[in-house]
């Protein structure tokens, strides 16, 4: 297989990650000593996150092929590219916390859920609740009324036996 067969195969590789990633996420990694990158892709793999270094050539080509525009701009310099399969949040919290705690990192954007959005984005990602904090929430709602109802009917019950 030729050079540019190869590159051909990992565009079109690449092109599938991205049209099936729910986040994506782009980082600039300068200044990462080698442990705290170790580090950093150990926390993605628990998280089920994909985290490596692609070329931004590579990058353009497959983000043109699915169709994504306006990524052109988060891809200078050196980059690692996080992946989010199956939860939109993980790969966003993960890199957000370990941003804070090392400050080489930055978030320069990334493409959620077919549209690219800046660090901010990123950002405001992270900080929302993972989605078994969101059913949490949910599930105390749907529960609120009828705890609200058995204390009611425990207070008239209650004031049926005071009489």
């Amino acid at each position: 297989m030729g050079d540019v067969q190869q590159k051909q195969a990992f565009v079109d590789e690449l092109a599938e990650r991205l049209a099936k990633s729910k986040s994506t996420i782009v980082t600039d990694y300068r200044g990462l000593s080698v442990a705290e990158v170790t580090e950093l892709r150990r926390q993605l793999r628990e998280a089920g996150v994909e985290y490596e270094v692609i070329k931004n050539t590579m990058t353009r080509r497959a983000a043109a092929k699915v169709e994504i525009s306006g990524m052109d701009d988060l891809l200078t310099g050196p980059n690692a590219i996080a992946f989010g399969y199956d939860d939109v949040v993980a790969p966003a919290k993960v890199l957000f916390n370990f941003a804070k705690a090392h400050k080489a990192l930055e978030l320069k954007g990334g493409v959620v859920e077919g549209k690219v959005v800046g660090a901010s984005e990123i950002e405001s990602l992270a900080t929302l609740p993972s989605r078994e904090g969101l059913l949490s929430m949910l599930l105390s709602v749907l529960q609120a009324p009828m705890r609200n109802f058995a204390y009611a009917v425990k207070q008239v019950a209650e004031q049926k036996e005071a009489q």
